[in-house]
């Protein structure tokens, strides 16, 4: 029925080389799109430009430099032709507890966090408007973004998830009138290997898996099939939601 098909569909990535952005390129690529993948190591996004196939791009960019992000989003047009779909996969973490925090590592995880998302959807959405097409934007969140984290110390990182809901839900009623849909996907801990930090921790992992309903973590594959169902028609009638892509944590706490 053509629900979930990409095809001729143009989706630029930023941080699009880890695991779960791999995977939703993968994801993107496979549904027919032509994609590229954004990030701070240029080989990296070049190598899995050249696996997923002749109409894939990678791109050197700083998420965190604003600069930065309008001539790798002006590049990724130029090269692919536009940009319909925008999959953003930056996002990052440093655990200090209240005590601990310092005004650095804030607002690392801030520019990273919630900065590089409105920028990164400025310049995509310029590009957007200007071509009448319409478009999908997805912003990647997190759990944390209703929920805090009991005995850890994650005040920038959800204060910076959390404040990114509302950045998706402004977003899509100042760009519903372009035809363009802003969502998010919010997952839970996915099996990568950024989870190896909680696994290794034996407690920790077993702490985790019980308050999971479904009684496992998400892997890559799951949080790609939410983002692709997002840049698809299927959602077409979908702005300003989150999607939480969470084995049933948040209906249960």
């Amino acid at each position: 029925m053509g629900l979930f098909s990409l095809e001729g569909k143009r989706a630029f990535i930023p941080g699009g080389y880890g695991g779960i952005g791999a995977e939703i390129a993968r994801s993107l690529v496979a549904a027919g799109a032509s994609v590229t993948v954004a990030g701070r190591n240029a080989a990296k996004a070049e190598s899995l430009a050249r696996s997923l196939g002749k109409n894939c791009h990678g791109l050197a960019m700083d998420a965190r430099d604003t600069a930065d992000v309008k001539v790798a989003v002006d590049e990724a047009a130029a090269r692919m032709g536009g940009i319909d779909l925008l999959a953003n996969c930056v996002g990052m973490n440093r655990e200090q507890k209240i005590d601990e925090v310092t005004e650095e590592t804030f607002d690392e995880i801030y520019a990273s966090n919630l900065r590089s998302a409105m920028f990164l959807a400025q310049a995509a959405a310029r590009h957007q408007v200007a071509a009448g097409r319409g478009g999908k934007h997805v912003h990647l969140l997190s759990v944390r973004s209703q929920l805090g984290m009991r005995g850890f110390g994650y005040s920038a990182y959800c204060a910076t998830k959390g404040a990114l809901v509302m950045l998706v839900k402004q977003h899509a009623l100042e760009l519903a009138p372009h035809g363009i849909q802003v969502n998010g996907v919010a997952p839970t801990v996915v099996l990568t290997e950024a989870a190896e930090r909680w696994r290794s921790d034996e407690k920790r992992w077993q702490a985790l898996l019980a308050r999971i309903p479904l009684g496992r973590v998400a892997e890559a594959r799951d949080v790609a099939g939410a983002v692709l169902y997002f840049c698809a028609p299927a959602s077409d009638f979908v702005t300003g939601q989150v999607l939480y892509v969470d084995g049933g944590i948040t209906a249960s706490q």
